[in-house]
């Protein structure tokens, strides 16, 4: 069973939802990664709206047909986990935004692990 309380580190990686890695999404390849890793968890949210460093808006409106939307992949764990977790994310993040914050975490439980 997963536990973490008390302070921790949240990252948080903006990028574009039909970015890449060898050919599969990009923010799927962050996902496995932190798994891969024994991070506590990930979670991905796609952006109804957003623009990054080239100004060019992305929006799901219906006049506005974009593809590539604004993804948020947001991993919290203990902060000595996710600075080590840092390396990867260089590697997979070409173009994009990567923030860490502090956070306090006040219940996170995750299920028993079946056998």
């Amino acid at each position: 069973m997963t536990r973490l309380t008390g302070r921790a580190l949240r990252v948080t990686v903006f990028v574009g939802e039909t970015d890449l890695w060898h050919h599969k999404p990009l923010y799927t390849q962050i996902v496995g990664r932190a798994r891969e890793a024994g991070l506590a968890g990930a979670s991905v949210f796609r952006g109804i709206e957003g623009f990054g460093a080239s100004s060019l808006i992305h929006t799901q409106r219906l006049l506005s047909l974009s593809e590539d939307l604004p993804v948020a992949v947001v991993i919290v764990d203990t902060e000595e986990k996710i600075r080590a977790f840092l390396p990867q994310l260089d590697e997979l993040v070409g173009e994009g935004l990567v923030i860490l914050d502090d956070c306090e975490v006040i219940r996170y439980v995750g299920r028993a692990k079946s056998a």
